[in-house]
């Protein structure tokens, strides 16, 4: 049996992309045949500014036109435990990678592997998953639909024996 991985998904403010990304590999972790292979799933922000809140509505309302219904969290902001805690942390866009990185800095040792999301794109070339927060539905439909091909690739190359 594979070993079981844990996951951290990182925005700015953790209520639009990260969480998006977070309730999408929640889904896809809950099923076979991922279904026990994941340990531990989150989201954060590298910025505090909506610690307690529930993610936007228009993030619950693209999930939930999904299928996604049950997804929870509470916005929370990153800090120096995470990298040790997680195996995996995935930033949304470079400003969020560079941010993570300073901190990683600074934890010696950490377990963390910290990366671009996008890695897993699966075009050949990093994407960067853009915030949507200012913008209309149709940029939370484009994070739910990087967040689904980008999460399926990481599977795909991480349990590649229960493909």
């Amino acid at each position: 049996m594979a070993e079981k991985i844990s996951v951290l998904f990182v925005c700015l403010g953790n209520i639009c992309r990260s969480t998006m990304a977070e309730g999408v590999f929640q889904a896809m972790a809950k099923k076979e045949p991922y279904k026990d292979l994941v340990a531990d799933i989150d989201s954060c922000g590298t910025g505090g500014y909506h610690i307690g809140e529930g993610p936007d509505d228009r993030t619950m309302s693209t999930l939930e036109s999904h299928g996604i219904t049950d997804y929870v969290h509470a916005a929370r902001k990153v800090n120096a435990s995470d990298f040790d805690k997680f195996d995996y942390i995935f930033a949304m866009d470079r400003a969020n990678l560079s941010d993570l990185q300073r901190i990683q800095q600074r934890k010696s040792n950490s377990k963390a592997k910290v990366m671009l999301f996008g890695e897993y794109s699966g075009t050949g070339k990093a994407e960067v998953i853009s915030d949507p927060y200012y913008g209309g539905r149709q940029g939370f439909e484009k994070a739910y639909e990087q967040a689904t091909r980008f999460s399926t690739n990481f599977l795909k190359e991480v349990f590649p024996d229960v493909n």
